[in-house]
């Protein structure tokens, strides 16, 4: 059996220059085939509204999903460190970000993950002094994305990328163990990645971060109704799902003597 993983495990592939792979896992089946693949990190995001649940974006999740979907994950008790993504509002306060992140680790969650730097700063360290692991996600915030009229790139200013090098920094102080950048420009991405201790993971960033995540789905092809631009999937299983159920109602139409 391989050895579990933890948050010193991913820490300690940055500094080996390991690249660390994530995917997202929102139940049982995919945690335990992830899992069975080696992949270190598996995180069960909230990208499940739109991937499971159907919903337009990730703003109408609840905690009541997330730790459903936390559950269903944690049971395959997988080597890989396993975490939750705190919903959208679950952490506008101090004692609303700790209490929910309880939920998540009561769940099975052995970390959290919050959208935003600076300005979550207190809850951030409220999470970390709790005993409870936490990843930050800096860049394209999906949970802002009704207020900011879409999924934008991020880092393209002198003003945007100053900010988002202050927010890494302020996470990684305040204990992060890593940052995830959502379509963070490439050059900023790397330059983030080289200046902070906590790994970074990234997703449409470039190549330069510790690591990269992907929606499993759409790295599999399970989703083929929207693939984001940067993800090449690496099979069709929509198509193959179409194909094996058109042999099989072949069959039925026409049973074998």
């Amino acid at each position: 059996m391989n050895s579990k993983i933890t948050v010193d495990s991913i820490r300690a592939m940055k500094a080996r220059g390991e690249k660390i792979a994530a995917l997202t896992a929102y139940d049982y089946p995919m945690a335990k085939l992830l899992d069975e693949c080696g992949v270190p990190l598996l995180l069960v995001g909230d990208s499940l509204g739109m991937v499971v649940l159907g919903y337009p974006d990730t703003t109408h999740v609840t905690m009541a999903e997330m730790e459903h979907h936390v559950r269903a994950a944690a049971r395959a008790k997988p080597n890989a460190l396993l975490g939750g993504d705190l919903p959208f509002k679950s952490y506008e306060t101090i004692s609303d970000a700790v209490a929910n992140a309880k939920k998540l680790v009561a769940a099975g969650a052995e970390f959290v993950k919050a959208e935003g730097g600076r300005e979550i700063l207190p809850q951030v360290q409220a999470i970390v002094a709790a005993g409870i692991p936490f990843c930050g996600h800096l860049g394209m915030l999906p949970q802002h994305v009704v207020e900011e009229g879409g999924y934008k790139i991020k880092g393209k200013q002198d003003a945007e990328h100053q900010k988002l090098l202050n927010d890494a920094k302020a996470l990684s102080d305040a204990g992060a163990f890593a940052i995830v950048l959502e379509l963070v420009t490439p050059p900023v991405a790397k330059e983030i990645s080289e200046k902070i201790s906590a790994p970074t993971i990234g997703i449409g960033s470039g190549p330069d971060c510790d690591g990269q995540i992907l929606v499993t789905q759409d790295l599999i092809g399970a989703f083929p109704w929207f693939t984001p631009r940067f993800v090449k999937p690496k099979v069709n299983c929509a198509g193959e799902i179409k194909s094996a159920v058109a042999a099989w109602k072949s069959s039925l139409a026409s049973p074998a003597k």
